[in-house]
């Protein structure tokens, strides 16, 4: 099979790569927050990426006549990520925070519980039936070496990044970032020296979810359609990023989004899209067979 790859199609598929990336990067950041933190693989998130995407495209029917503005989705992208945030503050109030002292197979299972309601009570709320987005993105854009790239696009490569950098800053440079790195390394000694353990991990959750709405809305706009299960295929590539750059590392959970996208967009230009995923999985067993901790992770010693 030969690999014949010209300018205009490696630029274009360099955009789908980036934009596809940047989605799995955003989720894959809040699996690596919550485990770094608490060493929970919180299976769940991946459906709070559909549950923004449902409340983002709620806000949105319900702007009849503006939606297609650009207020009218800035309102729905704010709405969305706030109400999801504080989503899945409430999940690790109710459903992981009783269970923390408890065995780590109860709380996994727990979060596995908890993807499946938030998928069923969505499938309840709205019907199992796919939803167009009452939205269109703009088409208009410009050519570059032969390839055609929307302002959406840009747009979105854009945003993602900006939240990113949001969130090194925040992590790096303000007091809760500064405490979420302290509980990281020991949660005893940091509740010792005056931390809020529990508020701090609130937060945390906050933040993940916060992201991974964003990445549900980018998501469904920019495809134009959703569903009740699109979580769970998202949340499954996005945990796969987070181990390819080392779970608990947030420069890993993005690197591993990126290069996800990336190996993903070959294999789907090169093999077919039927092959995308076994193209992307396979790279992963092979890094994981030659650098098990991901690679930006550091070995971590086991407590049980």
């Amino acid at each position: 099979m030969e690999f014949h790859l010209t300018t205009d199609i490696f630029v274009q598929q360099l955009i789908n790569a980036l934009i596809v990336g940047s989605f799995y990067a955003l989720i894959a950041l809040g699996y690596s927050m919550v485990y770094g933190i608490i060493k929970l693989l919180n299976f769940a998130h991946g459906d709070l990426f559909m549950v923004g995407a449902f409340v983002g495209y709620t806000v949105l029917a319900k702007l009849t006549g503006t939606g297609e503005s650009l207020l009218g989705m800035g309102l729905a992208f704010v709405i969305a990520m706030i109400v999801t945030g504080f989503l899945g503050m409430g999940i690790e109030r109710i459903a992981y925070r009783p269970l923390l002292k408890a065995p780590r197979l109860s709380i996994l299972i727990t979060a596995v519980g908890m993807s499946l309601v938030l998928e069923n009570a969505i499938m309840a709320g709205y019907g199992a039936k796919p939803y167009i987005m009452p939205v269109t993105l703009p088409t208009d854009g410009f050519s570059l070496l032969g390839a055609k790239i929307t302002y959406a696009q840009i747009g979105i490569i854009v945003f993602s990044a900006i939240l990113m950098i949001a969130l090194q800053w925040f992590v790096h440079r303000t007091i809760y970032g500064k405490a979420m790195r302290a509980i990281a390394i020991d949660q005893t000694a940091s509740s010792l020296v005056g931390i809020n353990v529990t508020k701090v991990i609130s937060l945390t959750f906050f933040v993940g979810s916060f992201l991974s709405a964003a990445a549900g809305m980018m998501n469904a706009s920019y495809y134009g359609s959703l569903t009740f299960t699109m979580g769970f295929i998202f949340g499954m590539k996005a945990f796969t990023a987070a181990v390819i750059g080392g779970i608990g590392n947030i420069r890993g959970a993005m690197l591993g989004g990126l290069m996800l996208g990336v190996l993903e967009t070959i294999g789907t230009y090169q093999f077919g899209g039927e092959w995308k995923d076994v193209f992307a999985f396979f790279i992963l067993i092979v890094l994981l067979v030659v650098k098990p901790t991901g690679l930006l992770g550091q070995k971590v010693t086991e407590r049980m």
